[in-house]
């Protein structure tokens, strides 16, 4: 690239060497029409001429040349057409102050010409430039599917910039097999390969690419940038050539912009990659509804007549009559859970949420679950005595809540500990706790228990817990405007806690 550009200089340098001579001999043949003639004319008029030929070879050829061309009027003008001709001298003193107004003017009308040419030039590059990255986002924005966005960014990117190479990595570093793409996505800096073999860092401080060229025009093999959005690193931008390359300014200037429509383009895959998890995640959930729904239903049938072939055996006096009852309602109430679960799911859960005094709530909870308490102890504590607490929450939903933590905390806990049931008010809202001192949830799996059909890791193998429980108390609890929570226990153990606005009887009927 190097040798290139010195050829491409010398070739631009003898063209504009013959360009000036030939305005140099326009010169002369103009000087030539108007010497036979110069007693006729006014210095106004050798001056409009010369003036025209040195703004015209300004406007073609450059400044260099319309200079060259003026100085060499202002010889001419004086030579042969100012008395004494053929002599550098003036006869008329007042001439030298033409002479010199005439190479004034010459010059600055060169050297302003010149400047609304850089200018108008500049104008065009920048227009190109705009009209290359319009190409570029429309080639980032309107594709149907991110990888073809970003293949028409680095199409876009290897015609405007003279590079052989042009690759855009998304950011998987640990599928990454070449080292160089590796320390980009990980580091978030750039880097250079020379063609003597070595690399270079961009400092992490700046993110100019024109750093890259300063002492090494022509030199750089392989240049790798980082893309950022939002400050993330989502992938990395691969340029190469084989023999070396070099970017001038505007280039540089483009490869700027073009990292960030490059940018753009990965991680527009990234996204539709996550759409495309989350909407099989979603597509997976609802088939699980649907199942569940389905079998639930075709199970009852089967679990009637199970039930009624038990009894029937007892009159035999079968004892495993018993036992098969037991396991058939057993499974009825796993059968109810998934029922219950898919009905709220499906949204159809309409709570009637009214004042309610919590003594209710526990009275009823508490009568509900004496038949699976067997030895343990029920310790329960209704708050401060004699203060009446009220509470705004759909009664018949908050029993099943109520009765599902307690009888989660009967699965885990050790018989010969007590269960505690507290109810305090806090602010705006009354809390129902349960603790026991069963093995705690493990840190990472807290939200995880209260998905459906999830067993926490150290739950017991004979637990006999479907994992339903939970699920259904949070989402009823959530449905009438409450929450359930967990927290570990001092001392080990768990901690559910059941809250709902609380009413203020003094105030009426509203809530804090």
């Amino acid at each position: 690239m190097g040798i290139a550009s010195r050829s491409e200089g010398g070739s631009g340098r003898r063209a504009e060497w013959r360009a000036g001579l030939a305005w140099f001999g326009a010169l002369a043949g103009v000087a030539a029409l108007l010497v036979p003639v110069r007693t006729w004319l006014e210095k106004t008029h050798i001056a409009l001429a010369f003036l025209l030929l040195v703004l015209a070879a300004s406007a073609t050829t450059g400044k260099r040349v319309g200079i060259g061309v003026s100085l060499a009027a202002f010889v001419l003008f004086d030579l042969l057409f100012l008395p004494p001709y053929s002599r550098l001298t003036l006869e008329n003193p007042l001439d030298w102050l033409v002479l010199a107004s005439f190479l004034v003017t010459a010059v600055v009308a060169a050297q302003l010409l010149d400047q609304a040419q850089r200018k108008a030039s500049e104008a065009r590059d920048r227009s190109a430039e705009i009209a290359q990255l319009a190409t570029l986002g429309a080639e980032a924005l309107n594709a149907p599917r991110a990888d073809l966005a970003v293949s028409g960014v680095a199409d876009v990117i290897r015609a405007t910039l003279p590079v052989e190479r042009c690759v855009i990595h998304a950011a998987d570093p640990d599928r990454a097999s070449d080292d160089l793409v590796t320390a980009v996505l990980q580091r978030g800096v750039a880097f250079s390969e020379l063609t003597d073999g070595t690399t270079h860092a961009l400092r992490s401080d700046t993110g100019q690419t024109g750093e890259w060229w300063v002492g090494a025009p022509g030199r750089v093999t392989r240049l790798l940038l980082p893309l950022r959005v939002r400050g993330t690193t989502v992938g990395a931008l691969e340029l190469a050539g084989r023999s070396g390359f070099a970017l001038d300014p505007a280039q540089q200037r483009m490869l700027d912009a073009m990292t960030f429509y490059a940018a753009l383009g990965v991680e527009r895959g990234r996204v539709e990659a996550e759409v495309k998890h989350v909407a099989a995640l979603e597509e997976a959930d609802r088939l699980k509804d649907i199942l569940i729904a389905s079998v639930s239903h075709d199970l009852r049938t089967p679990l009637t007549t199970i039930k009624a072939l038990a009894r029937g055996m007892q009159s035999y006096g079968d004892e495993r009559s018993e036992i098969i009852e037991q396991e058939a309602d057993r499974l009825n109430r796993l059968v109810g859970d998934l029922l219950e679960l898919s009905r709220i799911s499906a949204g159809g859960v309409r709570p009637d949420i009214e004042a309610v005094p919590v003594d209710d709530l526990i009275g009823a909870a508490v009568q509900r679950i004496e038949g699976t308490l067997g030895a343990r102890r029920l310790e329960v504590s209704l708050g401060a005595e004699g203060s009446l607490l009220v509470g705004r929450f759909d009664l018949a939903h908050s029993i099943r809540i109520l009765v599902n933590l307690i009888e989660n905390a009967v699965k885990y806990a050790p018989v010969d500990t007590p269960i505690a049931v507290d109810v305090t008010r806090r602010g705006r809202w009354i809390e129902v706790t349960v603790a026991d001192r069963g093995p705690g949830v493990a840190p990472d799996e807290v939200e995880r228990i209260f998905e459906p059909l999830y067993r926490p890791s150290n739950a017991p193998p004979d637990v006999g817990s479907a994992g339903l429980g939970l699920a259904i108390a949070r989402q009823f609890a959530e449905a009438q405007g409450g929450t359930v929570a967990y927290a570990p226990r001092d001392g080990g153990g768990s901690v559910f806690t059941l809250r709902f606005p609380a009413v203020d009887l003094v105030a009426g009927s509203g809530a804090d």
